[in-house]
């Protein structure tokens, strides 16, 4: 199951494989620019799943304070939290 779901992440573009040994030959995953965009998505997800879905889940904590951690959205430009104003959607052409 790890290795088909590993392959996917790949193929889409969000891990690609990366050799760290020669001998032994050893293989790691990490993040491509893709998946380092799509982490905060991720910790969205996971944080509303922690409120919403209830039974014993595991958090996130920073890695650097070790203080468990809250992410939400903001919008980059307005800095208003994601959810706090109506949205409507603009067609692109």
């Amino acid at each position: 199951m790890l290795t088909k779901r590993l392959a996917a992440l790949t193929a889409n573009g969000l891990l690609k494989k990366r050799h760290y040994s020669e001998r032994p030959l050893c293989e790691e995953y990490v993040l491509t620019a893709s998946g380092r965009d799509f982490m905060p998505v991720l910790l969205v997800i996971a944080s509303w799943a922690q409120r919403n879905c209830g039974g014993d889940l595991d958090s996130h904590v920073d890695g650097e304070t070790g203080l468990k951690m809250e992410p939400f959205a903001v919008d980059a430009i307005s800095s208003a939290k994601i959810g706090s104003r109506p949205i409507q959607m603009k067609s692109a052409g």
